[in-house]
């Protein structure tokens, strides 16, 4: 009986459909002429809250409608499951022109005619890697003036249903729902789509795709956009086209535009890091076998005979120096001399990547008309949250409007407890590493004796040290506590700044990323910084050892260093955020949706309309390029900021960077609503926040050159200590190693058995011998050491710095020919707008209008002389 209910289902609606004739996957109403511009759905459940949903939705459509927007609903009978009832809503072209001039949005006058560019020489080259002229310019370029209804004859109006682009529509229509009322509760005046999406009175509210992303729609009237970016940019075998940024400007609007855009420069200037840090990994790799250190410590006669002090209290053993032979073979892949040129190139790197996408940002505004665009268009008006939120009012003393406001003991109130929240989870991701390090002072021992002790171990015990098992291990713990932590404050951050109400979407999306990037800063870099800058500086010496809380003993270092620890632990948790990233951007919207549609995949084609396959999508919700912001800015923190312990880490990020953008094309293309366009004419916020993260990068490198790796000691002992005039690093590693008497030892950390019965340890610092009247006690060598690396510190950042500055004064922000671009589109805008005016004043003077004076007709031609000559 069932399924012969859902047989007669089936006939009826496909009776329904063959009686209209028309495609369900049409982006037209039913008359096949009107748009469809926004989709509405809700589910109308006989619920409590049902009769106060019903006179919501009756009172905002009916207000729509007042608005000038026309809507076409269909019934829940008509759905994929029979519960979802959906609104299709067209803005007809008076209500387009009404808001095009509300928004301020440019439109074509007349077709450039300002000549292109001087051909690249090495476009034969780079021909492999462009897409076809039709995908990067799929309309002409045109001059663009602000729209105004009065000069509507000015434009170049060939057709007003696809005069303003779908993009264009959809945002002037969700300008108009976040700020319809719906009516009075509570005595407050309620309005906006996004109350009435958190109330449960609509389900979704999302502009339509115009086609399925694998084929082309059957409708000739539409573009197909949504399927040539499928095809030529969000396929991941297209990865090393470049990318349809006119297109994709035109289909999702210029904030995720711009996003792209930086996203692809940053590739692109990752390419010339990547190549210069694997020159320096290979001078590394080549010259590992030069390496006198590492020799002298493989060396049975040397490394062999050294015999060092127990790493750990009463339960490790001495041991011998040679034991670590391979780990400082491979500490010198990344501490030589190419680490302080990578250092310095990253620095000056940094500076080029951000001078030269100024720039580019600057071609990107003139092309994409933003050079004019003001920021209160759009992100300083004010939130209706803020409006609906803050009851009183006071005279705007610009507009000299009432305005509701928020007390300043309100403000004050909440933004302590705003503080309170941050510093709160701040210091608790602070108390999580210090865990991590207690973890990883109590797990040493037991490592140390299970590898001395594990027959299976003996042949990795060379290679795998407890040092190494006990950083690999904590990396991967702080991993995984970074992820939780990440969880949970995101939805913190978004809370506390909901609870401040900033007053405008710019306040707002500027406290939610400073919040963010705070925590995420503290949360990511805290184990790299306690690693680079404080493991094995606070040791002491053996009988005098440091303890944490007066229990744990401090770290050391490996005899090679730490800086092969750092790099560890940058690769680790580099690696592992960006694989977690792309698992959580790509693979989880994909299942969600499989599961969301696998009912619908068994029904006829023409049965599942394009707002039902949309709805089914994931929501790109307005904070979804935030995070790609983000994710890249955290990224952008490790190469820059480390770059000195790693140089393969610009490789690893140009690969994840590769595979991003065309995960993140995929999944904005196929996985995902269509978002609703919005403007913007720059990164942001994200700037100033680069500029910071540059300079910081300078000192963070010069401090991990200074004391993290075994440079400077190295180059003191060549040019001070080095008695060996054939090689001159000859008896270095003796020399860095200071002695301890045995018998010293207090009985705290002194080990349970000496086998041996050696008499001497030896341990890494700069101490004068037990035999000395000043024993244990820093040598001359430590206080020469420790000035070179602060004089190196202050040369390097002073060097940098100054070709930085230099650099940046030398590159103009605005390239030349875009000035020029600029003020000649400007003069021909202003010419056409006034040749406009004059022939109307003429038309007006023949037809004998009393109003159009000879001195207006004067002045009008007296301002085009003006225009001219300026």
């Amino acid at each position: 009986q069932q399924s012969g209910r859902k047989y007669n289902l089936f006939l009826k609606r496909r009776l329904r459909i063959d009686k209209r004739h028309q495609s369900k996957d049409s982006i037209f109403f039913r008359d096949g002429v009107r748009r469809i511009d926004f989709v509405l759905s809700y589910v109308d459940d006989l619920n409590k809250e049902w009769e106060k949903k019903l006179e919501r939705r009756k009172e905002f459509e009916s207000n729509l409608q007042k608005a000038g927007l026309e809507l076409e609903t269909e019934d829940k009978k008509e759905s994929e499951n029979g519960r979802i009832f959906f609104v299709k809503i067209h803005a007809p072209w008076e209500v387009l022109i009404t808001y095009a001039e509300v928004l301020n949005i440019k439109v074509p006058i007349r077709e450039n005619d300002i000549p292109p560019m001087v051909e690249n020489p090495l476009d034969c080259v780079l021909y492999p890697l462009r897409l076809p002229e039709k995908v990067m310019h799929p309309e002409p370029d045109y001059f663009t003036a602000p729209f105004s209804k009065d000069k509507q004859e000015l434009y170049l109006i060939n057709d007003e249903s696809t005069f303003f682009s779908p993009s264009m529509r959809n945002r002037i229509v969700n300008y108009i729902l976040t700020r319809c009322p719906y009516g009075t509760e509570e005595g407050k005046k309620k309005f906006g789509i996004k109350r009435l999406l958190n109330n449960g009175t609509y389900t979704a509210a999302y502009p339509l795709h115009d086609c399925q992303y694998w084929k082309k729609a059957s409708d000739p009237n539409c573009d197909s956009e949504r399927y040539t970016l499928y095809m030529e940019w969000a396929r991941f075998l297209r990865f090393y086209k470049e990318q349809p940024l006119v297109l994709i400007r035109k289909y999702y609007g210029e904030k995720i535009g711009i996003y792209f855009a930086w996203l692809g420069f940053y590739t692109e200037m990752l390419f010339l890091a990547a190549v210069v840090g694997l020159i320096c990994f290979l001078y590394g790799l080549f010259t590992m076998d030069e390496n006198m250190s590492s020799k002298e410590i493989c060396d049975p006669a040397i490394g062999g005979e050294i015999i060092m002090c127990p790493l750990c209290d009463r339960d490790c053993e001495y041991w011998r120096l040679n034991t670590t032979c391979e780990s400082s073979q491979y500490s010198h892949l990344f501490d030589n001399v190419a680490t302080l040129f990578f250092a310095i190139f990253m620095g000056i790197w940094v500076t080029l990547f951000l001078e030269f996408w100024k720039r580019r940002q600057a071609r990107l505004k003139y092309e994409w008309d933003l050079v004019d665009f003001e920021e209160e268009q759009q992100q300083l008006q004010l939130r209706p949250e803020y409006e609906a939120k803050c009851t009183q009012k006071k005279k705007n003393p610009i507009t000299q409007e009432m305005e509701p406001y928020l007390p300043l003991t309100s403000q004050a109130v909440r933004f302590c407890i705003s503080g309170a929240t941050v510093l709160f989870w701040v210091s608790l991701i602070i108390a999580s590493m210090i865990a991590v390090i207690v973890y990883r002072l109590a797990v040493y021992a037991a490592f140390a004796s299970l590898m001395e002790n594990t027959q299976t171990l003996q042949p990795i015990s060379g290679l795998l040290t407890p040092q190494l098992a006990t950083s690999v291990t904590a990396s991967c713990l702080n991993f995984v506590i970074i992820m939780i932590l990440n969880f949970f404050y995101e939805r913190i951050a978004i809370w506390i700044t909901d609870m401040e109400i900033p007053r405008t979407h710019m306040e707002y999306e500027n406290r939610l990323t400073m919040k963010m990037f705070l925590f995420q800063f503290v949360n990511y870099y805290s184990s790299c910084f306690y690693v680079a800058f404080f493991k094995g500086k606070f040791v002491g010496y053996p009988g005098a050892y440091t303890y944490m809380f007066n229990r744990w003993r401090n770290e050391e270092c490996d005899p090679a260093g730490c800086l092969i620890e750092l790099t560890t632990q940058l690769t680790i948790v580099m690696a592992g955020k960006q694989i977690w990233g792309n698992i959580q951007e790509a693979i989880v919207p994909w299942i969600c949706n499989w599961w969301g549609r696998r009912k619908a995949r068994n029904n006829p084609e023409n049965l599942y309309s394009r707002w039902e396959q949309d709805h089914d999508l994931q929501t790109f919700g307005a904070l979804g390029l935030f995070y790609e912001y983000l994710e890249m800015v955290i990224q952008f923190g490790f190469i820059t900021l480390f770059v000195a312990s790693f140089p393969l880490a610009p490789l690893l990020a140009l690969m994840n960077n590769i595979l991003e953008i065309r995960v993140d094309s995929w999944k904005l293309t196929t996985q995902y609503r269509r978002p609703v366009a919005a403007k913007a004419h720059s990164i942001g916020v994200w700037q100033e926040i680069l500029n910071g993260m540059a300079i910081l990068s300078v000192v963070t490198n010069a401090f991990i050159v200074a004391f993290t790796s075994d440079m400077i000691p190295r180059l003191v002992y060549y040019y001070a200590y080095s008695e060996n005039e054939d090689s001159p690093m000859s008896g270095y590693i003796n020399n860095s190693l200071s002695v301890f008497l045995i018998s010293d030892f207090p009985e705290r950390n002194e080990p349970k058995e000496n086998p041996e019965n050696f008499v001497i340890c030896r341990y890494r610092d700069y101490r004068y011998p037990p035999d000395h009247e000043r024993r244990y006690l820093h040598t001359m060598q430590f206080w020469h050491i420790l000035a070179a690396k602060l004089a190196f510190i202050i040369i390097m950042e002073h060097v940098v710095f100054i070709v930085k500055f230099f650099v940046a004064w030398m590159i103009p922000d605005v390239p030349a020919d875009v000035k020029a671009k600029i003020k000649r589109e400007k003069y021909l805008t202003q010419k056409i707008l006034h040749e406009y005016e004059l022939e109307k004043l003429k038309e007006r003077l023949c037809q004998g209008d009393k109003r159009a004076t000879e001195k207006e007709f004067i002045a009008t031609e007296g301002r085009m002389e003006l225009s001219r000559a300026m």
